[in-house]
């Protein structure tokens, strides 16, 4: 058997599992392990320095536990604020996650464009400096949803989720004259890896289309391209699932979509 490479996906809770889907269609041969750092969501409720104090020591760990080939850091926040720490501290490979602002308003039609993320990265100094350096002249409205991405954590678990609780995170995206599609937003970034869990939803309540802008495909392009071409042979490759708050879950066949087909340890 050809030794597959480790890749160790980590967010604060379930939704780096919408980028974990896009890198294992573009890696199939890699061994994955998942961290959830649910004992410690959602980060949006928590400061900087905070953050910054938990993650850098658990990578830590879990790199020491799991010898990862390459790290993706599945969480805006968390990129934001701790990637540059991490890459300072460690020398495995990292891969962040930040808001799509460049592509977003390079496609923009009618150059207004939303940014939809935690209350967190919305504020953060980051993501102003992407909109600085990328808007080419586009108007971008901030959108700081404090409870979409616990909606969207429900919701995979199989809650049920009403419309409205959606509507009231997602409406302030949708700017401008609703009658005139020249003159109102476009294209909504999607700026947290939970928000993606709920698209079908947001598309149905949004109220007019625009284009939603999901990061994760970029991501898996940038892990394969570091990782170089994938050995030739049948490989050992499986997946793991791993809660920093050690609950059990009982997420089981919801769960294989995202792990490509396997059923996560």
């Amino acid at each position: 058997m050809t030794s597959s490479p480790t890749i160790l996906v980590f967010d604060s809770g379930l939704g780096g599992l919408t980028v974990l889907r896009e890198v294992v269609a573009a890696r199939p041969d890699a061994h994955y392990v998942y961290v959830a750092d649910d004992a410690f969501f959602p980060y949006g409720h928590h400061d900087e320095d905070e953050i910054i104090a938990r993650v850098v020591p658990l990578m830590g760990e879990l790199i020491a536990a799991h010898d990862p080939g390459l790290v993706v850091i599945a969480c805006n926040t968390a990129s934001t604020l701790v990637l540059s720490h991490l890459r300072a501290v460690y020398s495995v490979p990292f891969v962040g996650t930040v808001p799509a602002i460049k592509p977003a308003c390079a496609q923009s039609k009618t150059r207004r464009v939303s940014v939809l993320g935690t209350k967190g990265t919305v504020k953060r100094e980051y993501t102003r400096a992407l909109i600085r350096d990328f808007s080419q002249g586009c108007e971008v409205t901030l959108v700081g949803s404090p409870e979409l991405a616990s909606l969207a954590e429900r919701a995979l678990s199989g809650q049920a989720i009403s419309d409205r609780d959606i509507l009231t995170e997602l409406s302030p995206c949708f700017v401008g004259d609703p009658d005139d599609a020249a003159a109102r937003t476009d294209t909504v970034v999607l700026a947290c890896t939970h928000y993606p869990l709920l698209l079908d939803r947001l598309k149905t309540l949004a109220p007019w289309p625009v284009d939603w802008i999901d990061p994760a495909p970029a991501i898996a392009r940038r892990v394969s391209d570091l990782l170089g071409p994938p050995a030739s042979g049948p490989a050992e490759a499986g997946a793991e699932m791993i809660f920093t708050s050690r609950r059990t879950h009982a997420l089981g066949p919801a769960l294989t979509p995202f792990f490509g087909g396997r059923l996560p340890a």
